[in-house]
């Protein structure tokens, strides 16, 4: 799928190296590490359901269950988008005490995020009924002023007064009709009224208040329709520079990302730059920060179907599609993703029926019954990576790896996707590097039925009447489209071998906080998770082997089977074990000399030799019997025996001369 793209991180340690089927993982434990982008964080869009039987609870966020099922698994410790319906809150204008308990839900949320360490990206959505030029949530505010003021206030309330984890979003999907209803100037002053309230606020308050969007459908979109042909005319482009003219804040860029191309962020433009790099021009160009944060704030496996089968009971195919897309991301230079959505969209209003969340439910069921899909172990998976990140590089079109060091180990992810749509996605992805002739000629193959004779052998490339440029760019298809039939039904057998997996030496132990451990051994204990086609609903989040593994000076090596569409992570948790001394065996006591007296007072006090006498008051008898002499020890004398018995009578007088 990336043909032209080979990731390269620092050190080359870390390596694939394909011969044949099987692909080789060299990981050198003693490597240097970066910082892990937070990029890899199981980011998620809250959205979900639609409809809710409680007028209280934001209509378009999923279950309050599904939400607490998330944080005790997972924590909110990442960015969360959240959509603040201002239409939804208007509407319970007349009923004050049912819209301050909607408000406080809100609140809730928001303060259970912020307080866990993680941040919220408010995305402001739906003009109130009173504000809009026409009675529709989609309509842009009429009362600009108006539609400002009250904006302002929920940012007071929110960042300045209450000190929230928040980065406002304004509006989503502008670009298309069912989520707005106005022109693209009127989107322009839409973000100017918002990001002008948090500027205000900023000098008044002197608290941070991000403000960013368009948040379109595609990165190249406008209002009016666009192409990556033209990127020039995106809403992007425009907002970057109607924020230059005005002075206003933009603090971050988002769009959303729905495909089942994992490579699609390093689809090519007609200046021969990535939508990553122009973007990052643009920004420079009109005296923006160049690192200012690009976010893909909606994003799933999608081909362009409200219902698939792919994110329903075969979930285990959107699911491996996961770590294969936020690794591509990462290389082609994203900064942030937010995974869409918590919940499937069922039974609201609108008619929307989507099963693109990570949860399912019943929709006739008035108790809670959501189901996990397999993408919600895969979302756990990412969030027990490690803070730090091993470099690494890969060339495999389908496999691939995350790598890092976690406080107790390292963290292994394995995952193995191909795409259903390679074939399409390839060719759309590299049109616009094309020239306009060469763009027909590919467009036409597409909506015909030649394309896909050539894909299967049927017609030779060399023989059609097409330039040399555009044969060899169908022979570059075709190879990948053969690559991908041959391992849609087959696994990969990957060999991993870790070097330096041995105990530190004296001298690296200095600042280690295990006391002692110089009497104990390290070890490391063996965990590994899959996801794969065994399971797509309510699957059990644990380990499938475990074992442990000895330190060797050795590289540690084993074999994986990745079958198509699984994930695997490994876990080596550093464990410790006492070392035991090897016991010795006692010495035998040498025989006492004829000549040594044991002291009365003290074979008194050895059981074997009381037992062998009971304790009674009758006098003992003179001489016992022989065979009793003999059983105490063998290699005590027979005198000795004989004096350590003294006969009864003769204990009186000891206690008269010891007072």
């Amino acid at each position: 799928m990336c043909l032209f793209w080979v990731l390269s991180f620092g050190i080359w340690n870390f390596t694939f190296a394909q011969q044949n089927d099987e692909i080789e993982f060299n990981l050198d434990m003693a490597q240097a590490t970066s910082p892990l982008p937070k990029i890899f964080k199981p980011n998620i869009d809250l959205s979900g359901r639609g409809f809710h039987r409680d007028p209280t609870w934001p209509q378009t966020v999923a279950a309050k269950e599904a939400l607490d099922i998330w944080q005790q698994d997972l924590g909110f410790g990442g960015l969360y988008r959240l959509q603040y319906n201002l239409w939804e809150i208007s509407q319970l204008s007349d009923e004050k005490e049912q819209q301050e308990r909607l408000l406080t839900h809100y609140e809730e949320i928001i303060k259970r995020i912020s307080d866990s360490g993680g941040t919220v990206i408010l995305n402001l959505f739906g003009t109130p009924a009173n504000f809009g030029r026409v009675l529709d949530k989609k309509s842009p505010p009429r009362d600009l002023r108006a539609f400002k003021a009250l904006v302002k206030s929920i940012i007071r309330d929110l960042s300045c007064n209450k000190r929230y984890n928040i980065w406002y979003e304004v509006w989503t999907t502008p670009d298309l009709d069912d989520f707005f209803l106005g022109r693209e100037q009127e989107y322009l002053n839409l973000y100017r009224v918002v990001a002008q309230s948090a500027r205000e606020l900023r000098q008044e308050t002197k608290v941070h208040i991000p403000v960013g969007g368009p948040s379109v459908s595609w990165w190249f979109q406008n209002l009016k329709g666009n192409t990556i042909v033209t990127p020039e005319r995106s809403l992007i482009y425009t907002l970057i520079k109607f924020c230059y003219r005005y002075r206003l804040p933009l603090d971050f860029i988002s769009w959303h990302g729905f495909s089942t191309d994992p490579c699609v962020e390093k689809e090519s433009t007609i200046y021969k730059k990535t939508a990553v790099t122009l973007i990052r021009d643009w920004l420079s160009y009109f005296d923006f920060d160049r690192n200012t944060p690009l976010i893909i704030d909606e994003w799933n496996f999608d081909s362009d179907a409200n219902v698939l089968a792919a994110r329903g009971e075969k979930s285990f195919i959107a699911a491996s599609y996961i770590p294969s897309r936020i690794k591509n991301m990462h290389a082609a230079g994203i900064d942030y993703q937010i995974y869409y959505c918590l919940e499937d969209f069922r039974r609201n209003k609108e008619g929307v029926v989507r099963n693109i969340g990570i949860f399912t439910f019943d929709p006739e069921e008035s108790d809670y019954k959501g189901t996990r899909k397999a993408t919600y172990n895969v979302l756990r998976m990412l969030s027990q990576l490690g803070r730090d990140m091993i470099a690494y590089k890969t060339n495999d079109d389908f496999v691939g790896a995350i790598a890092t060091k976690t406080s107790d180990g390292y963290a292994l992810l394995f995952y193995n996707y191909i795409d259903p749509q390679i074939v399409t996605n390839y060719l759309t992805k590299n049109i616009a590097g094309l020239r306009h002739k060469e763009r027909k000629i590919v467009l036409n193959l597409l909506s015909s039925e030649k394309l896909e004779k050539i894909m299967l052998h049927q017609l030779e490339i060399p023989k059609l009447r097409l330039s040399h440029k555009i044969k060899n760019f169908l022979k570059k298809v075709q190879e990948l489209n053969d690559k991908a039939k041959k391992y849609e039904y087959n696994a990969r057998p990957v060999k991993l071998n870790l070097k330096n997996l041995r105990p530190p030496k004296p001298a690296e132990r200095k600042n280690d906080s295990t006391p002692r451990l110089q009497e104990k051994q390290e070890y490391y204990l063996y965990e590994r998770y899959t996801v794969d086609a065994s399971c797509s609903f309510n699957c059990e989040f644990s380990a499938v082997e475990t074992k442990d593994i000895e330190p060797s000076a050795e590289p540690y090596q084993e074999t994986l089977t990745l079958n198509p569409y699984s994930v695997h992570l490994i876990l080596l948790k550093k464990q410790f074990r006492e070392i035991k001394e090897p016991e010795k065996e006692p010495e035998a006591m040498p025989p006492l000399p004829e000549a040594a007296q044991v002291p009365t007072e003290k074979v008194e006090e050895t059981p074997q030799e009381v037992e062998a006498f009971p304790e009674t008051p009758q006098e003992a008898p003179k001489e016992p019997p022989k065979e009793r002499v003999k059983e105490p020890s063998k290699e005590t004398p027979k005198e000795t025996v004989q004096e350590a018995l003294p006969e009864t009578p003769q204990e009186a007088p000891k206690a008269e001369e010891s007072k």
